[in-house]
């Protein structure tokens, strides 16, 4: 097993408590449907609605907006326990689109939407990639034009996550000149929403139970109380804020990940014989995997810190991009070569070490690249 981590000060009785709860949850009610999900592509909306209704979508919100109150630590150790239990990040999108509701929302938007994002009546997506631009939000083209007391978008975008069930979307759009000050951010309730149309849900290398989908926009006309915060040209600064929080909910999952498949291979090992004994005999097993264990203990540490530094309002943006790159390339890494050690077997997805390889790739891509990550850092050292 692996070596118990020190308590984090972050840690307490009602945090193990309430992990506890989710971990059980997760096992009962969420692993065994993973299976079905996968092939068909999706969770269904409604599966969230429960998770909502014992308070594991959105903790930390008010509980004037139906959370509980509590600190972000309640939300990191939900996406810790789906990331264990291989449920993928759908929950972790809805969270950040939540918070750009409730920081920079209205008072009206914010009691509008958040509470029905607590409960799981709705699922949030976050519409920002579309096919010509990525992590260059400034050259965005989805466009949103005033008309009387609407908006009308024209646009599409592309690797959005939850995009097919979701039926809320914080979709980044540009209302005014080129560059970032003429970027805001719409919230649209697409049920019956006249224009809007999802198009391809996309078959990727993993993560095959969390849906992704291309989005189309034509003609679509939304109240012009829509736009969040009230204000145009403020979806740059609105995006770019959140980022030490959306950063460190991706290097959670990379902590709880390293750890299971180490966890797996150990066991895996073990038991599984070669030429007469187990491979965790051969001193090569034994050193790949001691490896492996002190990156899991590494990481670990390395995602408590920024956690702490996140609850104390302390973790700066450069911190949360080392944490993003290096935890996520740990991960692929350690659960390549745990891999490894399944010889044929950790090719089979039947073995949840070849799905956590498939799922893990994924991780150095989405929530910016590890090398605009690199290079963001690199900017900010020559400073």
């Amino acid at each position: 097993m692996l070596p118990p981590l020190y308590r984090h000060r972050w840690m307490d009785e009602d945090i193990d408590a309430f992990r506890e709860q989710v971990r059980r949850y997760v096992a009962a009610e969420l692993a065994p449907g993973l299976d079905g999900w996968r092939r068909q592509g999706y969770i269904p909306r409604e599966v969230w609605a429960p998770f909502g209704a014992l308070g594991f979508l959105l903790p930390e919100l008010d509980e004037a907006y139906g959370g509980a109150g509590a600190s972000l630590a309640y939300q990191c150790v939900v996406q810790d326990e789906l990331a264990r239990a291989e449920v993928p990040a759908n929950t972790a999108v809805h969270t950040v689109a939540a918070h750009y509701i409730l920081d920079y929302g209205t008072d009206a938007q914010r009691k509008r939407w958040l509470p029905r994002l607590a409960s799981g009546e709705m699922l949030a997506a976050i519409a920002m990639t579309e096919p010509g631009c990525g992590s260059d939000l400034q050259a965005l083209r989805t466009r949103a034009r005033r008309d009387g007391d609407s908006y009308v978008i024209d646009g599409a975008k592309t690797f959005i996550t939850n995009g097919f069930t979701a039926n809320l979307l914080v979709v980044a759009v540009r209302t005014g000149e080129a560059g970032s000050h003429g970027v805001s951010l719409l919230v649209l309730e697409t049920e019956g929403l006249e224009g809007f149309r999802v198009g391809r849900r996309l078959e990727k290398l993993g993560q095959h139970a969390s849906d992704t989908a291309e989005l189309c926009f034509e003609n679509v006309r939304v109240p012009a109380g829509r736009l969040l915060g009230g204000e145009e040209g403020r979806g740059f600064r609105q995006l770019m804020s959140q980022l030490p929080y959306e950063r460190t909910l991706l290097t959670v999952p990379a902590a709880a990940v390293i750890e299971r498949a180490v966890e797996l291979t150990l066991a895996y090992t073990q038991q599984r014989k070669a030429f007469g004994q187990a491979l965790y005999d051969f001193q090569n097993t034994r050193f790949k995997i001691a490896e492996c264990a002190t990156l899991a203990h590494v990481v670990r540490s390395f995602v408590n810190d920024c956690v702490q530094r996140l609850l104390d309002g302390t973790l700066d943006d450069t911190s949360a991009y080392m944490a993003k790159w290096w935890c996520t390339e740990q991960q692929c890494k350690v659960v390549d070569e745990c891999l490894q050690l399944f010889g044929g077997y950790g090719y089979i997805t039947d073995y949840p070490i070849a799905r956590l390889y498939g799922d893990s790739r994924v991780q150095r891509i989405y929530g910016g690249a590890n090398e605009i990550m690199k290079e963001l850092i690199a900017r900010k050292l020559a400073t």
